[in-house]
């Protein structure tokens, strides 16, 4: 437990965060420019949702002794790994359902309209794909369905390492 809680205050392990989800986002763009896969606007959102975990560890990098900054740190690595398994989820059901009329599926992202990133960088956050649409699996997974299992993951170590963290402090 103790090596667990230890994690929240290394450098190290808030450099992996950032660098994992760096790495899948450079995956996005190569699934979405040199393989020609269009994001649509859940792909997007999941984009999103990443960048807030590539943010997040460079936070807590910033000062992971410090506890406003690795609260901050462990706020935006929740929200963001959250939101992007419940987006992730939803996109799943959009890809498996048969009714066609069960969902929607917008074509300009919802991005506060102080910050329209569509606009500002649309290379990266403009939805250009159908969220209906399977043009990728592996080992019998879509897009989603992996990026669930990513995020996930990234929502239980953010569950276990917070806990553990929590608990070893308040002993």
């Amino acid at each position: 437990m103790n090596w667990l809680s230890a994690l929240s205050s290394s450098k190290k392990a808030w450099a992996l965060l950032a660098l994992s989800a760096g790495l899948f986002e450079i995956t996005a763009l190569y699934f979405q420019y040199v393989m020609g896969l269009e994001p649509c606007i859940m792909c997007i959102y999941q984009r999103t949702a990443m960048l807030g975990l590539f943010a997040a560890g460079i936070v807590g990098y910033l000062s992971p002794t410090n506890w406003l900054v690795k609260g901050l740190g462990f706020t935006i690595w929740g929200i963001s790994s959250i939101w992007g398994w419940i987006i992730a989820r939803e996109h799943i059901n959009m890809q498996t359902t048969t009714d066609p009329f069960a969902f929607t599926c917008d074509i300009v992202p919802n991005f506060p309209s102080f910050m329209p990133l569509h606009e500002w960088f649309p290379a990266f956050f403009a939805a250009t794909g159908d969220c209906g649409n399977i043009d990728w699996s592996f080992l019998t997974l879509s897009m989603p369905g992996w990026m669930e299992i990513i995020f996930a993951f990234y929502s239980l170590s953010f569950i276990v390492i917070l806990a553990s963290s929590l608990l070893v402090r308040t002993k």
